[in-house]
């Protein structure tokens, strides 16, 4: 199965394979359901009918509540839990995501989000190390994980293989996917028809031919130089791309030899992925202003194709873009 950064997760993923007994979350619900009832204000509904956090397929999930929202669910549709904390910067980015999909989704997958901090065991349970971690669980058992914030394409991608790797075992999946084709089909009457070019260009991403993609992208914006969504997917496309193939010790090398412009970008690529943006921006912009000619244009577009994985409002990409009219000029 992918995923979306196969060299930081595979051993995670191996790890949580068989290795994690959901039974202990339910020995610790049935408990807690069966003591005395204690007075409450405000108490939160548990079990399947909790109100979605950001939309009709995402829940908060409790330890009370995972043995309905979680283990009892996947045994119809993969559950996707996001275990997360509200200080933690990269699950700010990561989660609305995630969120995103899920809802686009139709059901096929739901989205559990876990606080760590207000529930503890469960962040043990799985052995979590570090935040965002990401756990898919499929019939009461993890299947997969990753953890860090990733690019949206290979989130697309994991998610992808893991329903084609369970659609045959949860009956809920293809029942999903089946409503979701209808209602489209009802609204199809009414909508303009896709273009093309760009279902060419996905077709490509999906099936990871990221040449291909880049080229069908290209083509359009030829066309078509004003197309921001078109240009908002290419620097996806061309950033996953060397995402993919990035020298996880690349930061060490530039940090080691300033003048290595090509080190320089490739480890802006990695402090992207990191999460650490602004660093990547600081590092770029510095090239910037320690090279010239060919070498400067070089850096300054990577610099801006990098804001470009961004929405244009975002203040990192707002303040790098003053910092660097000011290294040019």
């Amino acid at each position: 199965m992918t995923r979306p950064n196969p060299r930081q997760t595979a051993a995670m993923s191996a790890a949580l394979s068989g290795a994690v007994d959901l039974s202990a979350l339910k020995a610790r619900a049935d408990a807690a359901r069966q003591a005395p009832s204690k007075p409450a204000a405000a108490a939160p509904a548990g079990g399947s009918d909790a109100p979605a956090a950001g939309g009709p397929f995402v829940f908060d999930v409790t330890e009370a509540t995972f043995q309905a929202d979680v283990v009892e669910r996947s045994l119809q549709v993969p559950v996707v839990v996001d275990l997360w904390a509200e200080w933690c910067g990269p699950c700010k980015q990561l989660s609305p995501v995630l969120e995103r999909l899920a809802n686009a989704s139709g059901g096929a997958w739901v989205l559990a989000k876990v606080d760590v901090d207000a529930n503890p065991r469960i962040a043990q349970l799985f052995g979590v190390q570090s935040i965002p971690t990401i756990v898919a669980i499929a019939g009461g058992q993890p299947v997969d994980a990753f953890s860090g914030a990733q690019p949206e394409p290979q989130i697309r991608q994991w998610i992808g293989a893991l329903l084609d790797a369970l659609r045959d075992r949860l009956p809920g999946i293809a029942a999903a996917e089946a409503a979701a084709t209808q209602g489209d089909a009802v609204e199809e009457v009414y909508e303009e028809p896709t273009d093309p070019r760009i279902i060419a260009a996905e077709d490509a991403l999906e099936a990871g031919d990221y040449a291909a993609a880049e080229r069908a992208y290209q083509q359009i914006l030829d066309v078509e130089p004003a197309n921001e969504e078109v240009k908002a997917a290419l620097a996806q496309v061309k950033f996953t791309a060397r995402a993919e193939s990035a020298d996880p010790s690349a930061i060490g090398k530039a940090d080691a030899d300033p003048s290595d412009v090509e080190a320089q970008l490739a480890a802006a690529d990695v402090q992207v992925a990191l999460q650490q943006v602004e660093e990547a921006f600081a590092r770029l912009i510095n090239t910037v202003r320690g090279t010239s000619g060919d070498e400067r244009d070089k850096v300054r577009s990577h610099l801006v194709e990098l804001f470009g994985l961004f929405p244009s409002d975002d203040p990192r990409v707002a303040k790098a873009r003053r910092d660097l009219a000011s290294a040019l000029f």
